[in-house]
């Protein structure tokens, strides 16, 4: 039989759950009920990663042990995923994994021991003991380079973390480290011979240009009096694990690896390899440092990596309690239905790219396709089958005497023409879906709906049913409508299945032979396998309309009532621990806020290395943050000067936001070359990543590569600067020119 296994991260149980947790788990949740669907025994994974300095830490402020603390956020991920259906209970998720369970403890274990037995592909001992000095943030559970931390202002005094602005601990001690150094070469083959195996392309770019620019060894231990909270390392219990060495193998020992008894109630070699689905922010973790374990202790690598974007404010500003812009998921729940949150975040996030959310967006989204869309189609149709076929699902047939009058009221007799429309549907819908692009898929399904209710409207059963004639016709419409609605409630089932599963029910398909839409694979769909003949249920409306000045104003107050009370929650925030998930801690370390592409060195252990000197800030918003410039020419170059900057043009291919940075964009640009190159621009307070795609503009070609929020820039786009401000706008070309071209 056929097996597949689905991850979302495991969360830092550092904080408590919010929006980027809810997603990630909704798009899991959903690539496993289809896979079940087809029949594919599946297992699904979410949970938390509970050791480390920062838990130690917030445990003794609110008075707990580290369990306790664990314990304490591990209850509002469960009751979460209990109030949104993502539990076993409802379906969801087979494990919540905890990093605390005596069954990782075992497995993390022998999982170490494999790894320090090994070489590495270069023939060194893959796991060695070494010393560290250096700054240490434990709200990151990270060590800071020099470029990751601000200096301080007074001498003598520590330097401060640029995410969470706290002051950094001086660690100098005896660590254990793993040779990452050794692993460049594997990984880029790895990337090279699974062209899928990290998703989207732009993330696969990103994570072999990071390797290729160089590898250094990771720390993956702390001394047992630095860090008590943790897994033991074998055979020297004077050190703890590292979190992210311990944290990785969880999605192995969760199936069993080195534990008999959950390899019996799960089982590694019968899921293993997992499809991991996780935020760009940690992409880097999952993508480097986890493939290098695995291949260290010699198990098979992932089935693929996949990174999604963050969800930012419709302005596009990153989502926090400073700005006032967070969504809430106790007012989701509050105010929402369950299913209209889940087609909202899969429809209006492209998969991979940030997406905008807003209570005011997700009211709209329901209120369009859901109430006036889908639910509008089912109520319709089913109310009109009460009224005028006596509640039971009529005949398809139109007899050779009646195919006259049904062509004369403007109905197509030819019932393939909706059935092939709809399994054509069906086909594309399957198509973008397990290529994770849920909007598109769902925009797909949404030509089904508006198709029937054309077809309805069109052929006006209303006024067929006062024609004694057009009985067959108006039997005919209606069982199309019907059936269609069947198909869709197939198809839709793993984005909402509690409201597909009313549907069904009302379709008089609920105490049915035929399999539910939880066990029906759309792929197999056969049209008119609905049985005429069949009483339907009790109509009732699936998504009545939300009224938005009411369910606004309301949210509104009860924004303002809880900013009256933000001193309780404060008191609650610091129980939990840090404000800071470990997905939000990575995607602030990643964008490094306060360092700019101008000041970032050249990239460690790449090969022009050793010639790069940090040069000093150039005047350009496209590479980094707009710098006032002098008014008038300032100097003169001659034309020997100006032939050595290579100037190309560029075509934009992707852009993105970059995780907690609020003035840059990732770029991919094809500049003619074999492969296309990774720009940043500090442009993203004025341009949309979309109002760039397929643009042609003007790049820096020859500029020497930088590294910025941990990303290289291999370029610089060119822009004018407007105004007081310096507003960049982009350099563009009112003619056609390839890519490549070189201006002079």
């Amino acid at each position: 039989m056929k097996t597949f296994y689905v991850t979302t991260p495991i969360f830092y149980a550092n904080t408590l759950p919010h929006l980027g947790h809810l997603y990630v788990m909704i798009v899991a949740d959903a690539i496993a009920r289809q896979k079940r669907q087809q029949g594919i025994e599946t297992f699904f994974l979410t949970g938390t990663d509970e050791h480390g300095i920062n838990i130690e830490r917030a445990a003794k402020l609110a008075g707990r042990t580290p369990k306790e603390q664990a314990d304490y956020v591990v209850s509002y991920f469960k009751k979460m995923t209990a109030e949104f259906g993502l539990d076993a209970e409802h379906g969801g998720f087979d494990i919540f994994m905890r990093t605390s369970e005596p069954f990782h403890y075992q497995g993390v274990s022998e999982f170490w021991r494999r790894a320090a037995a090994a070489k590495t592909p270069k023939g060194n001992d893959a796991i060695y003991k070494g010393h560290y000095e250096g700054w240490f943030c434990a709200a990151c559970a990270e060590y800071k380079t020099e470029d990751e931390y601000a200096k301080p202002k007074v001498e003598g005094e520590p330097p401060t973390c640029l995410i969470h602005e706290t002051l950094l601990d001086r660690i100098s001690e005896e660590s254990y480290f793993f040779r990452l150094s050794d692993y460049a070469e594997s990984l880029l083959s790895l990337y090279e011979s699974r062209a899928d195996f990290v998703r989207p392309e732009s993330r696969n770019n990103e994570v072999t240009s990071f390797v290729r620019g160089g590898l250094q060894d990771l720390a993956v231990s702390r001394l047992r009096t630095a860090v008590s909270w943790g897994v033991p390392v074998p055979n020297d219990p004077a050190h703890t694990m590292y979190v992210w060495f311990d944290a990785l193998i969880n999605y192995i020992t969760a199936i069993g690896f080195g534990n008999e008894e959950r390899e019996r109630m799960a089982g590694f070699e019968k899921f293993w390899p997992a499809l991991h689905i996780v935020g760009k922010d940690i992409l880097r973790f999952h993508a480097v440092f986890w493939p290098a374990f695995l291949m260290a202790a010699g198990v098979d690598q992932p089935r693929g990596i996949v990174a999604h974007g963050m969800w930012v404010d419709p302005s596009g500003r990153k989502m926090s309690k400073t700005l006032g812009n967070t969504v809430e998921l106790d007012v989701l729940n509050r105010h929402f239905p369950i299913d209209a949150i889940r087609y909202f975040c899969l429809r209006d996030m492209v998969f991979g790219h940030d997406g905008k959310f807003s209570y005011e967006a997700l009211i709209d989204r329901t209120n369009s396709d859901l109430a006036s869309g889908l639910g509008n189609l089912s109520s319709r149709t089913l109310t009109m089958i009460s009224r005028y076929c006596d509640g039971i699902v009529p005949s398809p047939v139109i007899s050779e005497d009646k195919l006259l009058l049904a062509k004369r009221s403007g109905v197509d007799t030819d019932e393939t023409t909706i059935s092939g429309f709809i399994e054509l549907a069906r086909d594309q819908f399957l198509q973008q879906f397990e290529s994770l692009a849920f909007s598109r898929s769902l925009e797909i399904a949404w030509s089904i709906v508006a198709r029937i209710d054309k077809m309805i409207s069109d052929a006006k059963p209303w006024e067929l049913a006062k024609d004694e004639n057009q009985k067959q016709t108006l039997s005919a419409v209606l069982y199309r409508a019907a059936e269609s609605l069947r198909w869709l409630c197939v198809m839709l089932y793993p984005i909402m299945p509690t409201a597909t599963l009313e549907i069904w029910s009302q379709l008089g398909q609920g105490d049915s032979d035929s399999p539910s839409p939880a066990k029906s694979d759309p792929a197999k769909l056969k049209w008119g396998e609905l049985s005429p003949g069949k009483a339907i249920g009790e109509v009732r409306p699936l998504f009545p309309r939300i009224d938005k000045g009411k369910t606004m104003a309301e949210i509104n107050g009860e924004k303002q009532e809880q900013a009256a009370g933000a001193g309780g929650r404060s008191e609650r925030k610091t129980e939990a621990g840090s404000p800071h998930s470990q997905h939000a801690v990575n995607a602030q370390h990643e964008s490094g806020q306060g360092v700019h592409a101008t000041e970032a060195d050249a990239v460690p252990a790449s090969a022009n290395a050793s010639e790069t000197k940090p040069a000093p800030p150039m005047q350009h918003a496209t590479e980094a943050d707009a710098v006032p410039g002098a008014i008038g020419v300032t100097s003169f170059i001659d034309i020997t000067d100006f032939t050595k900057v290579d100037l190309r043009v560029g075509e934009v291919l992707t852009a993105e936001r970059i995780p907690k940075a609020d003035k840059l964009l990732l770029l991919t640009v094809d500049i003619g070359e074999e492969k296309p190159r990774q720009i940043l621009a500090g442009i993203a307070q004025y341009y949309e990543p979309e109002q760039l795609l397929r643009r042609k503009i003007a790049v820096v070609a020859n500029l020497k590569p930088r590294k910025l929020r941990g990303y290289e820039s291999q370029g610089m786009l060119l822009a004018a600067s407007v105004g007081d401000e310096g507003k960049p706008v982009i350099a563009t070309f009112t003619e056609e020119v390839p890519n490549g071209a070189k201006l002079k």
